[in-house]
């Protein structure tokens, strides 16, 4: 199929990108996208780096895929997150490592650092385990992704979601390294966890967080940067 060529590509490039960052190992993980009428999702069982475009599946809304290829084996939480959530068009499954570990001690990530806004609240939540594939997954994954961007899966790993592919791989990158922090910090002692004032106004911040023009920014910023004194050269 050739419908959706530059978003099929995409895919497989993200796909690509996550294992090449260490975000994920092998043929583990997988990445859906909204289309017109349903959604592409990465096929069952065949590796990244021999994935094809026509080989990305599309399903429909009532959970029908077309074509020669078998959808990913967690289609079913795909599918459900992104019928529950009309804000998100991307989801991105991983293995990540440091994630992983601490799904596997079901621990949710504290706001032991401020990024954690990326995720949409003060907490990345760990949801309890259910068996992959299965509608029980689907509902433990959209308890914990609540109001959220990121959820960790109960002795599993990690969903990130995002507008765009690029945007769910950013949210998943920032979550694997607020994992690796908080595990750090339990090393040591622990860390000093964000108080609740404090991360409201770290989210009320984030709304603004990466805006450039034409989007909302923070009205407190200047529009412009006087040049520098003596003739010297503006950054941008």
């Amino acid at each position: 199929m050739t419908d959706h060529l530059d978003l099929r590509e995409e895919m497989i490039a993200t796909c690509l990108r996550m294992n090449a960052s260490g975000l994920n190992t092998g043929a583990a993980g997988n990445l859906s996208v909204r289309v017109d009428g349903g959604l592409l999702i990465t096929p069952s069982g065949i590796a990244y780096d021999r994935m094809r475009p026509e080989q990305i599946v599309e399903m429909d809304w009532d959970g029908r895929y077309y074509g020669d290829f078998v959808p990913s084996s967690e289609w079913r939480f795909h599918y459900d997150i992104l019928k529950a959530r009309p804000d998100v068009d991307s989801v991105l499954h991983s293995h990540a490592i440091n994630c992983s570990i601490l799904a596997c001690c079901r621990l949710d990530i504290p706001p032991v650092h401020y990024m954690i806004g990326v995720s949409g609240g003060d907490v990345v939540k760990c949801s309890g385990y259910a068996p992959f594939g299965t509608a029980e997954l689907s509902v433990e994954a959209l308890s914990a992704l609540e109001d959220r961007m990121a959820c960790l899966l109960g002795n599993h790993g990690v969903i990130a979601l995002g507008k765009t592919p690029a945007k769910a791989f950013a949210v998943l990158e920032e979550v694997e390294n607020l994992a690796r922090v908080y595990i750090g910090t339990r090393m040591l002692g622990g860390g000093v966890i964000l108080g609740k004032e404090e991360m409201t106004v770290v989210l009320e911040r984030f709304k603004s967080y990466g805006k450039q023009a034409g989007e909302a920014i923070d009205t407190t910023l200047k529009n412009r940067v006087e040049p520098p004194p003596h003739g010297g050269a503006r950054r941008h």
